[in-house]
């Protein structure tokens, strides 16, 4: 741990590595740097803590062949990874935001509005029967009560979240039920099914398939860590779905592919994928695969003891539990971004200077990933996780320390040697962002785009 003996930074590392079921020793685990993004939460904190947990499972596993290595993570590498890893050459990134996202002013407070999706797009419009134009957005959200459009919006099929502060949060039903949840909450499935794969010494990863149900942010970013570890990730995604936005972001090392899991034929395909494949992480909401016939019990069934680890946005009890939502309503919905208004003494909201909720549930997604395959291996834990966004926020506010200012800005130093050969052209990435002595991150395959690859196993 760092010299100075940073008691929010052991405290943050200390709770993860406890909901993991991670050794609470850290002798192997090193955190260094001392520059900080701003903000009043310990983001970069939280930043280097997750990273640092999930290289410590990547250790672990490691340990069942031989033994356990050191991890050592940066907080300057950890802040810019909970950022952009990319740096296109000679092309550019298309923009990550719709045009009329974002936060406005209602008659009573504020909202934000995420229109990414062209059907969250269309909810928000057909609510609002107005062009789609800031100005105009603007102009009729200043006439709604901030619960009510929050709940129009969400009842047609939309993404809103009302500006709440933590003490509203606290005392919501659903901010409750969010208290009362884990971190990580593991559940066991009794399979006496054998799963021949072990891990390869210097490549602990390598071979391992891993399906992969999400999509923006976490849960790619989750696939993406384990695919720098040589895990064989198939990413699959509807036959119209896009988010080129993050796309060259997060599909480094994976392939992609499409499937209707509407119809028929998609699911039975998912289905024997899925029995071909070691662990599955998936972010539909519990109702969503429900509707798609592809419950737990249809899972298990397909490939009893897989090791099943699933995200939401707002936790899995409690009113909002099948809410749709993504790291910024979270962050409006739970008093981040109020409590930053606050600090900056702004008219207007003040959000984390990353998707750290995101970033850090992407990688507490990993380690819960790896963290089953070493139970599997020694029978000795559960092999199911359930982690959401909402319960990440709680992480961050009960370890809220004091604010900084300042930003960490990427320069030539932070990138690798090699030049990265995507789908849409050259590209520099960030160095890995963790080192497990004796198995460095790599990535095999560069950032592709969505459906370039067929819905098979290698």
């Amino acid at each position: 741990m760092r010299g100075s003996g940073d008691n929010v930074d052991q405290a943050i590392l200390s709770d993860i590595l406890d909901a993991l079921g991670l050794p609470s020793e850290t002798d192997h685990l090193r955190m260094t740097g001392v520059e900080r993004l701003g903000s009043c939460f310990a983001v970069t904190a939280l930043a280097a803590a997750s990273i640092a947990a999930a290289g410590a499972a990547v250790a672990e596993l490691d340990g069942v062949e031989a033994k356990r290595q050191d991890v050592e993570v940066d907080s300057r590498s950890a802040a810019l990874w909970f950022g952009w890893s990319i740096a296109p050459i000679g092309w550019e990134m298309p923009p990550p935001w719709d045009t009329i996202a974002g936060d406005y002013r209602t008659r009573d407070s504020w909202i934000k509005l995420h229109t990414n999706a062209p059907h969250h797009r269309a909810a928000v419009l057909s609510v609002l029967s107005c062009e789609a134009t800031r100005e105009s957005v603007a102009a009729v959200v200043s006439g709604w009560q901030g619960e009510a459009l929050e709940s129009a919006v969400i009842e047609a099929g939309g993404c809103a979240a009302k500006l709440r502060s933590t003490d509203d949060w606290t005392a919501h039903p659903q901010g409750k039920a969010v208290a009362g949840e884990p971190l990580v909450n593991w559940q066991q499935t009794e399979s006496t099914t054998s799963h021949p794969w072990r891990p390869t010494p210097g490549r602990p990863l390598a071979g391992l398939r891993v399906l992969d149900l999400t999509r923006v942010l976490a849960g790619p970013v989750a696939t993406r860590f384990l695919a720098g570890y040589g895990a064989q990730v198939l990413r699959i995604d509807p036959p119209t779905w896009d988010e080129p936005g993050v796309i060259p972001e997060v599909s480094l090392g994976k392939r992609c592919a499409r499937l209707d899991l509407q119809d028929q034929r998609g699911r039975d395909t998912f289905l024997r994928l899925l029995a071909g494949a070691d662990v599955l992480i998936h972010g539909y909401r519990s109702d969503a695969l429900d509707r798609l016939h592809l419950d737990d019990a249809t899972r298990q069934t397909a490939r009893p003891g897989i090791i099943d680890i699933s995200l939401d946005a707002y936790g899995h009890h409690g009113p909002w539990a099948a809410r749709r939502g993504f790291d910024s309503l979270v962050q409006f919905s739970t008093g981040i971004a109020e409590a930053g208004m606050r600090w900056r003494r702004s008219e207007s909201p003040v959000s984390l200077p990353v998707q750290a909720l995101d970033h850090a549930t992407g990688y507490f997604l990993a380690a819960a990933a790896v963290r089953a395959v070493t139970a599997r291996l020694t029978q000795s834990g559960p092999t199911q996780a359930r982690l959401s966004l909402a319960r990440t926020a709680k992480l961050l506010i009960d370890h809220r320390g004091e604010a900084t200012e300042g930003t960490v800005a990427v320069d030539d130093a932070d990138f690798a040697e090699t030049i990265e050969h995507t789908d849409w052209g050259p590209a520099r990435r960030l160095k890995p962002p963790v080192s497990v002595h004796g198995s460095p991150m790599r990535w095999d395959r560069p950032a592709s785009k969505l459906g370039s690859s067929e819905p098979r196993w290698e």
